[in-house]
């Protein structure tokens, strides 16, 4: 995608506000909340890397790790029935239901 921007292992959306003009991103995959904004199209990107730069030096001034994007870790809603359906599956294979659904999220991104 085109508004998809990368910089030191985070990424952003970059979008639209109409309210106020101008462009508009947030650090994704992060408790932490990091966003920007540019009035320009040229400014985005330099934004962007601020904030992230920013970000980096404020975590390293009150000696805290920055958060790393998508750590292994996330809380899914399915149904009751597949839910009992994948941990029979999983129970019968002699699997555990994370590496069940780990495999089955393997296959998706492939």
């Amino acid at each position: 995608m085109g508004n998809i921007m990368e910089y030191k292992g985070y990424h952003t959306k970059v979008e639209f506000d109409a309210d106020s003009l101008s462009l508009r991103g947030v650090i994704e995959g992060i408790n932490d909340y990091v966003d920007f904004e540019a009035a320009n199209i040229s400014d985005v990107e330099i934004e962007f890397h601020k904030a992230v730069d920013d970000y980096l030096e404020f975590c390293a001034e009150v000696g805290k790790e920055p958060e790393r994007e998508y750590k292994g870790t996330f809380n899914i809603r399915i149904s009751p029935e597949l839910h009992k359906k994948i941990a029979l599956k999983a129970f019968k294979e002699g699997y555990s239901l994370n590496a069940e659904v780990e495999k089955a999220i393997e296959r998706f991104v492939e």
